[in-house]
């Protein structure tokens, strides 16, 4: 393939075990024949599941992708600690869980969910001074990072497994929350708050924004047959919608400012400066849109000959 027969739009990869991003992101440009390809939102090596990749154009969309809503479905192990927060760091401590109850961890997991302050793990991508706070770490320096603000819409237990008589329990969970937010550090934190110490065994993540494993593809799959999400679809899934007129269309197509949308909808919980996705009479995606009171602005324009490619 080159980048002659690969348009631009959006791959939703289902991200295999011991891959990082980057990785996938290089393995994208070699089946798609083209370096301008970008991810939504890192995911772990430990991780698996979807990660949102953009394809030429289309890596214009991922700012607004990365600010999302994610869900994840998590193992979490009360009973031992570890350096990196998950199962890939070494044990810095363990402490029996066989006295934690069903009804204290539940009651701790509700303290975790909705509107909390969240410090992130010490092995995060998070820059300090300049550097990513995981080589700080593995340099041997003591991080800790500031805490943030984050939401936790849902944070729900499926099952919970006594492991050697209890004296260490594995939570199967589902978390949906804010973009920022570390399930690494929800199993520190749920850990911590029992007294027993936690750290995460398992992460996939099943959804971001509105895409999810259901359009997720493997890399196997993608090498036999690359499917893309094209970019006016990919954009009618992210964003409000306007249907515009072959003027505005026009208009729009040159950088200029048209009449601002009366039923413009309310920005999104997701992204509060989300734009309006603009579309031409006959389907193409032309630009995205901000209302600057009587008037919309073209926050990123699209070709009107290039909007589907």
């Amino acid at each position: 393939m080159n980048s002659g027969q690969v348009h631009s739009g959006l791959v939703i990869v289902d991200k295999p075990q011991g891959w990082t991003s980057h990785d996938v992101v290089g393995r994208m440009r070699r089946l798609a024949g083209t370096r301008k390809v970008g991810h939504a939102g890192t995911l772990d090596p430990m991780a698996t599941g979807v990660l949102v990749v953009g394809v030429n154009r289309a890596t214009r969309l991922l700012t607004y992708i990365v600010g999302t809503s994610k869900t994840y479905t998590a193992t979490i192990r009360l009973g031992q600690s570890t350096i990196t927060d998950d199962a890939e760091g070494e044990v810095t401590s363990e402490v029996s869980a066989e006295v934690v109850s069903s009804e204290a961890i539940r009651t701790a997991v509700a303290a975790l969910t909705g509107s909390i302050s969240q410090v992130p793990s010490s092995v995060s991508a998070i820059k300090v001074n300049g550097e990513r706070a995981y080589n700080r770490v593995r340099s041997g320096e003591d991080v800790v990072l500031q805490p943030r603000p984050v939401t936790v819409h849902s944070f729900d237990i499926s099952e919970i497994r006594r492991l050697q008589g209890g004296v260490v329990q594995d939570l199967d969970v589902t978390v949906r929350c804010s973009s920022g937010t570390y399930i690494r550090a929800l199993a520190r934190d749920l850990g911590a708050a029992l007294g027993v110490g936690g750290h995460l065994t398992a992460l996939r993540r099943t959804e971001v924004g509105p895409y999810s494993l259901d359009q997720a593809s493997t890399l196997e799959e993608l090498a036999q047959d690359f499917r893309l999400l094209g970019i006016d679809e990919a954009a009618r899934a992210l964003f409000p919608v306007r249907e515009l007129s072959d003027s505005e269309a026009q208009d729009l197509s040159h950088g200029r400012r048209i009449g601002a949308s009366a039923d413009t909808p309310a920005p999104s919980a997701d992204h509060t400066d989300r734009p309006v996705a603009a579309f031409a009479p006959g389907g193409a995606l032309i630009a995205l849109l901000e209302n600057r009171g009587l008037e919309a602005k073209p926050a990123l324009v699209f070709a009107p000959g290039e909007a589907g490619a």
